[in-house]
């Protein structure tokens, strides 16, 4: 590996630097993954199977949408669940002196 002086390089020549390790580490993952996938294709295919016959890609989590809570008082089709950041119209009717009530479902 060579020894890289980090004290005598400049901010603008550590940032490449920053990025060209950045490069490397992905690439290096990229060939591992590719590595490991073609492995177990190799097993799948032992056994008779594809890869995606075994390995249901579509599984991935999905969080549950909530329900909606509120609605705007103009556009029914606007709505809001109450979870996260108040929407802007929840806001500006809040500051106007309205209560959450007065939004809800």
């Amino acid at each position: 590996m060579t020894d890289i002086d980090l004290n005598a390089l400049s901010l603008t020549e550590l940032k490449q630097l920053e990025k060209n390790v950045a490069k490397a580490i992905a690439s290096f993952e990229d060939r591992r993954k590719a590595e490991a996938r073609a492995a177990a294709e190799a097993v799948a295919k032992e056994h008779g199977f594809s890869l995606g016959d075994l390995v249901d890609v579509t599984s991935s989590r999905k969080r549950a949408t909530s329900a909606p809570k509120y609605r705007h008082p103009e556009n029914p089709e606007i709505t809001w669940s109450g979870r996260g950041r108040k929407p802007a119209w929840i806001v500006e009717g809040l500051e106007a002196g309205r209560s959450l009530e007065d939004f809800a479902i």
